[in-house]
């Protein structure tokens, strides 16, 4: 399909050197989309090739249309976080490989002076994070007067973390004819809707599989624990069995993947930790060992479970199941990529379970159960189970209504005098002479 498109030979002699011969399902739709000149919402999975799907296009534009090489930043990529800033810009760059076009990212984290340097080099291609770009663009450092192209990279990931509003105020900084190119894992995000409301103008919507589409690649298991000392022993034992060329172990708090980096250290394997509170050159240093090898394996916080593009990554454990289907796609997502296999491991504590059973109805998914020789756990699922399989809760005693209560306690009861007896008595109308009372007996 690319042959059908011409490209600029450039670009051509770039996807060849990448070994990319066919297109991906959301290339094949999205690449000729947005070069007709429509603005575009695109959902495709992870690992699906949707990076290339807009930078394709992007680099034709650029390359179809020789502007001046001082006029400026012709297309810009925004992206959520620092390490799919880098992803970007590696595709971008081996993309454009044989081009005069040049590409830089800019991220927060990083050097101002250093990174005003490279936007007076005038890049054509800029790849950034909101925050940081936004602050260049109110000292103007950086300008986007000649802007052709804008694409939002993982817009709902951007929104969940608070961008909404550096977005808008980008937006508004470009020119109103610019294309408009916005990527989501589910186009179902309310955050989503909106922004696309505001920014695209009558843009054609391309989805490709569901967001709630795992990977046929993966295979899906799920390992009993009794706690967090079980789990510790439990992911030394599966690492150690050995079997995969790079994993990746998914925590939900920082400082747990920092003490399972440092556990997995202590017993002799070659581990790191990833997360927000490393600097931007640490976080770099640490993917750069997993990329070479030097690392095997990563311990990380859900930062790392988007953009994170390391080939040969064949285990994801989740020493913590996440805290949604979404966020169970997105670490396992890192595996099984490009058609490899791939192995996704859950740890599975009791406090855990229904929220493992929430995860696996809705990805409509069944893990596979597993254990691990001489540590089973003592929990094995709980006693009771609901229809949904979630734990059955204990049946709530009835509770009777307070006047019940009230009145059937003994103190409410013993001052309580016979009630009067009517038979005989006659009605007094007022009439009737006053009765004489008794004499008191001496």
């Amino acid at each position: 399909m690319f042959e059908d498109l011409a490209l600029q030979r450039e670009l051509r002699l770039g996807l060849e050197a990448m070994a990319l011969e066919s297109p991906t399902q959301v290339q094949a739709q999205a690449v000729p989309a947005c070069l007709d000149g429509h603005d575009l919402l695109v959902s495709a999975e992870t690992g699906s090739g949707k990076t290339l799907a807009y930078l394709i296009p992007v680099a034709q534009k650029i390359l179809q249309h020789q502007q001046q090489r001082s006029v400026g930043t012709l297309a810009l990529v925004l992206v959520p976080t620092r390490e799919l800033t880098r992803q970007v810009v590696k595709h971008a760059r081996a993309l454009l490989m044989r081009s005069h076009v040049k590409v830089q990212g800019i991220t927060g984290g990083a050097d101002t002076r250093y990174q005003l340097s490279l936007l007076r080099k005038d890049p054509e291609i800029v790849i950034a994070t909101p925050g940081r770009l936004l602050e260049l663009c109110k000292t103007g450092g950086a300008k986007l007067d000649a802007l052709q192209t804008l694409v939002i990279d993982e817009a709902d990931r951007m929104l969940d973390m608070g961008f909404r509003d550096d977005v808008l105020a980008i937006a508004g900084l470009a020119p109103t004819n610019a294309q408009v190119l916005l990527t989501s894992a589910t186009l179902k995000h309310r955050g989503v809707e909106s922004i696309a409301g505001h920014l695209l103008k009558q843009p054609k919507h391309i989805s490709v599989g569901t967001a709630r589409q795992p990977h046929s690649t993966i295979h899906h298991q799920m390992i009993l624990a009794d706690g967090v000392e079980h789990k510790d022993k439990l992911l030394p034992a599966l690492l150690q069995q050995g079997g995969f060329t790079r994993a990746l172990v998914f925590a939900n708090k920082r400082r747990t993947a920092t003490r399972l980096s440092g556990l997995l250290s202590h017993l002799g394997m070659r581990s790191a930790a990833l997360h927000g509170e490393l600097s931007t050159e640490e976080r770099k240093a640490v993917i750069e060992q997993f990329q070479s090898g030097k690392v095997q394996v990563v311990c990380a916080s859900d930062l790392a479970a988007r953009g994170l593009d390391i080939a040969n990554i064949d285990l994801v454990v989740n020493y913590d199941v996440p805290h949604s289907g979404e966020d169970y796609l997105h670490r396992t997502g890192r595996t099984g990529r490009a058609g490899a296999e791939g192995l996704a491991v859950s740890l599975v504590s009791a406090i855990e379970w229904n929220n493992n059973i929430s995860i696996q109805r809705y990805l409509k998914l069944s893990f596979e159960r597993r254990q691990l020789g001489g540590l089973k756990a003592r929990f094995s699922g709980p006693k009771k189970q609901k229809s949904s399989g979630k734990a059955a809760g204990p049946k709530k005693k009835k509770t009777r209504k307070p006047e019940e209560k009230r009145s059937s306690r003994s103190r409410h009861l013993k001052n309580k005098g016979k009630p009067r007896s009517t038979s005989g008595a006659t009605s007094n109308d007022g009439f009737a002479p006053p009765k004489k009372r008794k004499p008191p007996q001496a």
